[in-house]
């Protein structure tokens, strides 16, 4: 038996001519659309999940440690002023790979407004650091006011649009910062300021952004008393991902020697790197589950077209047929249908993908309109019902960034025909093992 004939009895295996009602391809039709089925979340999951840590990586990096921070010692002579510190940084600028150095003095303290307080770190920036850096262009969004008048020695503020809310302040208005300061005997007492908010910026991350605060560099070093905050300064190079990173931190560590130490990004947001990797593992790994699921249909399939091609499997091995032939030609019928639902699950489950932002937001109405109908069946008041959200903004990005990793789809293409040809095998070599004079003479 030929491989050719194989295929041809493949294809009336999966396709036959005459018009017949058969269970088993029925039933192999529904383990192909199972197939397809159980791909579409798993392509939707694997998209999104790129698409998110991508997109949380991003400003991990280019907003918070950037691609590598040089930590200042509070003992270190470069924290002794804003001109001081800003000259650390252009000794860290001119080093090879270095593509920006900018110098950063974080504190904690209390944001105060007339109806409430909160927690914020304050950031003390150069203001050029939003025009210069590509990161801070790109991932911030201002919603509302502007940064013209966010310039050196003015006494304004950028704060997140979470903590604005918190604090009830839109741009234009002002509000007290309290910083702790420490008295010549020791006593730590509180220093007031009085900042006015010039814009509300968000950078899509509420984790991120919520308690960020924002003040002009000199500013920085006017409100808080030297060594009470953490002085470093952000450096960005070419990509954040590339080998050549650790050689440029052993340069800058050659450099800063004594006054500071060099962290990569990685090292600084190891855990939650690690962190966003195995999620990302966990729920591939229970999609691929269900699969695997999907798949074992096949097999149930084939053992059930096995025994209605008793008849045929019997006068085609008494005609000539090998063994190996028959079970090749059940081989393809069991790859076959894995391969047409990757053909059907893969493209919808891309084109769920694409539009994965558009479905969430059609079910959050479908959801809040549902709850508000409850609501005033009940005869509760409306405008008490908060909002339902699928995707709580204070733990994922407000848009999901829609990244289709291509080599990720490629492993789950050959993965699920792989798995349709080894729950193949079984019924395959059942239908092979057939005994034709056992099979005729029952008939």
């Amino acid at each position: 038996m030929t491989i050719r004939s194989s295929f041809l009895l493949a294809l009336r295996l999966i396709f036959p001519k005459a018009d017949k009602s058969s269970v088993a391809r029925k039933s192999l039709s529904g383990a192909l659309f199972c197939i397809g089925i159980s791909i579409v979340p798993l392509v939707v999951v694997l998209t999104v999940s790129n698409g998110m840590i991508q997109g949380m990586t991003e400003r991990i990096i280019g907003l918070s440690s950037s691609h590598l921070e040089a930590v200042l010692s509070n003992a270190s002579d470069y924290v002794s002023d804003a001109e001081s510190l800003l000259q650390f940084s252009e000794k860290l600028a001119a080093i090879d790979g270095v593509v920006n150095a900018f110098p950063e003095m974080n504190a904690t303290a209390l944001a105060a407004s007339a109806s409430f307080r909160v927690g914020v770190q304050v950031r003390a920036v150069l203001p050029e650091m939003f025009a210069r850096s590509d990161s801070f262009k790109s991932l911030f969004t201002i919603t509302e006011g502007s940064y013209d008048d966010f310039i050196a020695g003015t006494r304004a503020a950028l704060i997140g649009q979470k903590t604005a809310e918190k604090l009830g302040v839109h741009a234009g208005d002002s509000f007290r910062l309290i910083a702790a300061s420490t008295s010549k005997s020791g006593s730590i007492l509180p220093r007031v300021s009085t900042l006015k908010v010039m814009a509300i910026i968000s950078s899509g991350y509420q984790e991120l952004d919520a308690a960020w605060l924002f003040v002009p560099f000199d500013t920085g070093f006017d409100i808080f008393r030297t060594g009470t905050g953490r002085y470093s300064v952000l450096m960005e190079t070419v990509d954040a991902f590339s080998a050549e990173l650790m050689r440029i931190q052993e340069r800058c560590v050659h450099v800063v020697e004594g006054d500071a130490t060099v962290y990569r990004w990685d090292e600084l947001n190891q855990t939650q790197y690690e962190n966003f990797s195995s999620t990302k593992v966990m729920l591939v790994f229970i999609m691929l589950l269900i699969v695997l699921v999907a798949s074992v249909n096949i097999s149930s399939s084939l053992v059930m077209l096995v025994m209605e091609k008793r008849r045929e499997i019997a006068i085609l091995k008494s005609i000539g047929a090998s063994s190996h032939g028959i079970a090749f030609s059940f081989l393809i019928a069991g790859t076959a249908t894995g391969i047409g639902g990757v053909l059907v699950g893969l493209p919808l489950g891309l084109l769920c993908a694409v539009n994965v932002n558009q479905i969430i937001q059609f079910i959050e109405n479908v959801m809040n309109g549902a709850a508000k109908f409850l609501y005033l069946l009940q005869g509760n008041n409306v405008a008490d019902l908060a909002h339902i959200n699928l995707l709580d903004p204070a733990y994922y990005l407000s848009e999901i960034p829609v990244l289709v990793p291509f080599r990720d789809l490629a492993v789950i293409v050959i993965s699920t025909i792989l798995l349709s040809l080894a729950v193949s095998v079984i019924p395959a070599y059942k239908a092979g093992r057939e005994k034709p004079l056992e099979t005729l003479r029952k008939i």
